[in-house]
Order: C-alpha cells, then structure tokens, then sequence
C-alpha cells in the first residue's frame, strides 16, 4: 500500500508544475510581442515615407478600330518630351528630394501672368501635319485681343481626305480650343460634335462627350461610302458643337458650315481650321428662363412638377445679385387648390434647384388644370418681389401650350423644357 500513496503524491504535484511553466511561458511571449511592437514602430520612423505616384490622365481614343493602329493619340508629344532638353523650373517635373515628411511635395504658386504658362498650347498635331497647316490660319486664332477672345466662341480643327481605292469620303475631327463655359457654376464645358452631311441629310455622325474642358480633344474619324468623288463638289458640311446637359436639351455653342466647293483633295488629307460662330437660337427675355420637367399619371391621376434650374434671371437687389426660389402653384377650374415652393438659392442668377412636388389631381385628365410657376427673391425686410412668371396648362399658348399638350399625349413620361419667364 506504501507505493500506490507514493505515486498519488507525485501526481498532485503535476498541475502545480504545469502552472508555473504556464506563467513563465505567458510572460515570455508577452515581453516578446512587446519587443516586437517597440522594433515595428522604431524601424517605420527611421523609414522614408512610400513614393506617391502622380497619374497624369491624356486623351485616349478609346474606339476600337484606332487600337491596333501604330500610331496612338498622345506619342508624338511623349516624344517631343524625350528629346527636348531640360524644361523651366515650372513644368510637370516632380523632384522626389523635396518631399516633406509625409511624403507630399511642397506647393508652388505659379503666376497667372508667366509667360511659359502663356505659351503653353495643346499640341495634337504632328509634325508633317505642322506643316501643312498655313501661318494665316494660325495667326488668326493666335492673335485676338482680349475683346475678340471674349467675343469668339473657339475654333474648330479637322481634316478632309478621299480614298480613291475605297471610294470613301474620310473626316477627322481633331480638336476645338477656345470654348466659352456653358456651366456657369463650374466655368467649364461637357462638349461634343454634331456632324452633317448637307443637302440630303442622310449621313449624321457626333463624337463622344468630353467633361469638364474648354479644349476638348476628339481625333475621331468618320468615313461616308457609297460617294462618288464627283459629288463632293457639291456638298456642305454642318459642324454643331454642344454642350452636354444631363437635366435638359444640351446646350448649343455654336456651328461651323464648310461648302465643299472648290477644296481639292487628290493631293491627300486637306487640314483646316474655322471659327465657330453663333447659331441663330432664341434669346432669352429680360425675365429670364425655368428649366420644367412634367409627368402626369393617368393612373394615379397625379402630376409631377419638378423645378431644375433658372437662368439669366435679372438683376433685382441693388448689389446686383438676387435671392431667387420658386413658387408652384396648382390651379383648378382657376382656383388654386394646392401650393408648394422651392429652398433659396442665395446671391445667383443662374440657380439649380432639383426639387419635386407632387400634386394630387381632383378631377379625370387635365382639362381644367394649370400650374403657375412664380420665380421670386428673397427679401427679408420688405415683401418678396416677383422675377418672372410662367403659367402652364390647356389655355396656354406657343412654348407653353406645346409643352402641356406633350404631357397630355405621353403620360407616364417626364418631359422637360425651358420656358421663358414674363413680367409677373
């Protein structure tokens, strides 16, 4: 019996060994995960900061049948870079020494009225292309003064070429520079190009949209078949250039018409260049313009109003800025039956506003209903004054009328239209 109470003994003394090898191993591996950490956070603030890297983004054609074309948009000006010699100390150069300790690079103001600032222009041609374009036609879009800048509203460059092989008539829309912003809020453009071939009108072509640019880079080509080289003689073309607006009709810039008459192309591609000049579009009043979208549900039997922007709106404080909301008034058989208005937009004649109101319609289609629309600013210590005024419904005539029939005809669909405001 002496053995058996021998061996209890040694086998009440194990958890007691196991516990302090436990405690020991636990401080072990704490100290080291300590060490560790300490080791990590020294080395990282011994280390220079990671290299930001800096995209340039270029205009990349990105049509498929210019993929596999050796010449891509943009490699004649990396050239250009590779073998001109150092550049001032203002261009695009980024020295990796005098980044800070964050690893971002000190800001640099550059002057507005530097010169190297002032000769910098978009490079798309190449240099056989150079060549053929004439001193005249560069002159002319080179030397405006400042009134002709701000009266001109950019030029257009193309070309023209016949392939007799193919019998197709090629154009090559390049670039335009210059382009006035159609957004006032942002002073820049969404452009693209209409293209036209008059008198018959059958081929219709237009570029892809390019945001937010006043030099837009296109070098899209477009090729016409099926027109004999006899015929060119007798054709025009219609140039549209346009500003993309996502809310409404796109705005138009401008146009540019090139008769064909008497421009040789058997010697190859013909470069050319023409100002862009104003198309013949109707003018706002002195009221201004209301950007409407209408939808009538026949289902529900509810209309939609949604109030999106104004321009143009006059000068009605005597800082020359005004206040501007909107107020939506519904009217049945000429009694207002409902009203809503708009959040102000403060010290704008150009205001965005984006907001919907939805009006329950008390009798079956829209007959005996019109909505009136009063454009105001806001003023806080005497009464609010009236902008402008726009009424819509079945009475209403010219712009109005029609934009009230169309939602009438096309219900369930939203259909939007600027209208000029009147005196209220």
């Amino acid at each position: 019996m002496a053995p058996i109470a021998t061996s209890r003994e040694e086998f009440d003394e194990i958890p007691t060994v196991v516990g302090i090898f436990s405690a020991f191993g636990l401080v072990f591996t704490v100290s080291l995960f300590a060490w560790i950490c300490c080791q990590r956070k020294s080395s990282k603030s011994n280390k220079t900061p990671p290299y930001k890297f800096v995209h340039v983004l270029k205009g990349v054609d990105i049509y498929p049948e210019n993929l596999n074309s050796k010449k891509k948009f943009g490699t004649d000006e990396k050239n250009e870079v590779k073998n001109k010699p150092a550049g001032p100390k203002n261009s695009l150069h980024l020295d990796l020494e005098k980044r800070d300790l964050n690893g971002n690079f000190p800001k640099t103001n550059l002057k507005a009225g530097s010169p190297d600032l002032e000769n910098v222009t978009p490079k798309l041609f190449s240099e056989g292309e150079k060549e053929a374009v004439s001193s005249d036609s560069l002159k002319s879009s080179t030397s405006l003064t400042s009134d002709e800048k701000q009266e001109k509203l950019g030029t257009l460059f193309f070309s023209l070429e016949y392939n007799f092989e193919k019998k197709t008539f090629v154009v090559n829309i390049k670039e335009a520079r210059g382009l006035p912003a159609m957004d006032e809020q942002s002073m820049t453009s969404d452009p693209y190009i209409k293209m036209m071939i008059l008198p018959e009108k059958k081929h219709k072509v237009k570029t892809r949209v390019l945001r937010k640019t006043l030099d837009p880079a296109f070098d899209e080509t477009f090729t016409f078949y099926g027109i004999p080289y006899t015929q060119i003689q007798e054709l025009a073309l219609h140039f549209t250039i346009l500003s993309f607006d996502r809310f409404s009709r796109d705005d138009i810039i401008g146009e540019v018409l090139i008769p064909l008459t008497g421009i040789e192309l058997t010697d190859g591609k013909k470069l050319m260049n023409r100002e862009i000049i104003k198309r013949n579009v109707r003018k706002s009043s002195g009221r201004g313009e209301l950007l409407i979208s209408l939808c009538y549900q026949s289902i529900t039997n509810t209309l939609t109003v949604v109030v999106l922007k104004a321009r143009h709106l006059p000068k009605s404080d005597v800082s020359g800025l005004s206040d501007p909301y909107v107020k939506v008034n519904l009217y049945h058989a000429k009694k207002r039956i409902s009203k809503k208005k708009t959040h102000v937009k403060k010290c704008t004649p150009n205001a965005v506003f984006n907001e919907l109101f939805v009006f329950d319609i008390p009798c079956e289609g829209l007959e005996e209903i019109s909505v009136e629309f009063l454009v105001l600013d806001s003023e806080r210590e005497s009464q609010n004054e009236v902008i402008g005024r726009l009424v819509l419904g079945a009475a209403a005539e010219g712009a109005s009328g029609e934009h009230w029939k169309e939602i009438c005809d096309y219900p369930r669909r939203q259909i939007a239209k600027w209208h000029v405001l009147c005196d209220g």
